[in-house]
């Protein structure tokens, strides 16, 4: 059971890659390193949320998944990306719904 959670996290984290596509915020363009290191959280002073999810978030959950590791404590992304992608209007809808799943999955892998 808990390698069918690991497996629909990777699935979620891999739709939530197709939804930033899908809308636009997906970029070919790595940020300098220097930008990735930021001790803010989700690196506001340094990064656009949605580089945030590319660069910081998902390569990281990634990591967690095939390693099968501890995720942190909470994974609440959702209200962040309320923010951030008000602007989006409408079509923002799909992508929060990823972002909520992967939210609800990382949350039944810490509480399992």
């Amino acid at each position: 059971m808990i390698d069918a959670h690991w497996q629909s996290l990777a699935d979620a984290l891999l739709t939530l890659e197709m939804q930033l596509r899908d809308v636009g915020l997906w970029s070919t363009k790595r940020p300098e390193p220097g930008r990735l290191v930021s001790q803010s959280p989700f690196c506001v002073d340094t990064l656009e949320f949605e580089q945030w999810l590319q660069w910081v978030f998902i390569p990281r959950m990634t990591l967690f998944v095939n390693q099968r590791s501890h995720l942190p404590a909470e994974c609440n992304i959702l209200p962040m990306a309320e923010e951030s992608f008000a602007e989006l209007g409408r079509g923002r809808l799909t992508l929060l719904s990823a972002i909520a799943e992967v939210d609800r999955l990382a949350s039944l892998l810490v509480h399992r």
